[in-house]
């Protein structure tokens, strides 16, 4: 089987606009800025409209994505095994705080079982993901304007997303930017559960 090529995007602020540009730059990604506070809900809908128009699988990131080592590899092995699926290679503590105790048992199952990533019916993150091509229109279509980026996103395009088990991204876990919908602050501490260069098979 082919892998399929994999280009990337990475949405910023304007507040945030060097370390958006180094991003875009290590990955040679292409690039959308939020010059005019508009919010990341219009930003992502911008990346999801960007990556219908490209010919292959696009990954989208934000300005505070960390990098490890090997995520473009790793990013091609997880779309290729799951070409129709959402897939966060982000899964992050704290936020959203209700989500959390599902995430723990879902990691402690996984392990049981020797598995390597585990399902949610929703992206709760948009600090890395992947959109599946053959959703791309439906997400667009679907797009409810009212909602946080990632719960954007996914409801949009509805189904399991895949959650790897070890991250391919950290999260930078500075300021805020924008205010968010529910205009509660962000106090929990908002890092990847596990990181895939600590992980020894």
């Amino acid at each position: 089987m082919v892998s399929p090529q994999v280009t990337f995007c990475v949405v910023g602020h304007h507040k945030r606009r060097n370390i958006a540009t180094r991003l875009a730059d290590t990955l040679e990604a292409y690039l959308l800025i939020d010059e005019g506070d508009h919010g990341s809900n219009w930003n992502h809908r911008r990346a999801i409209e960007w990556a219908s128009q490209q010919e292959c699988r696009v990954v989208i990131l934000e300005d505070d994505a960390l990098l490890l080592p090997g995520f473009t590899d790793a990013a091609h092995e997880w779309v290729t095994r799951f070409p129709d699926n959402l897939i966060s290679f982000y899964l992050g503590t704290g936020r959203p705080p209700q989500y959390q105790q599902q995430i723990a048992a879902s990691l402690i199952d996984a392990d049981k079982r020797r598995g390597d990533y585990i399902t949610m019916d929703r992206l709760i993150h948009g600090v890395c993901y992947s959109p599946p091509v053959s959703g791309l229109s439906r997400i667009m279509q679907n797009w409810n304007r009212t909602k946080a980026a990632d719960y954007a996103v996914g409801d949009a395009l509805g189904g399991k997303v895949i959650y790897p088990c070890y991250s391919l991204v950290d999260h930078a876990d500075g300021e805020t930017v924008e205010r968010h919908p529910d205009n509660q602050p962000r106090v929990e501490r908002r890092r990847a559960w596990r990181l895939a260069m600590t992980h020894q098979p």
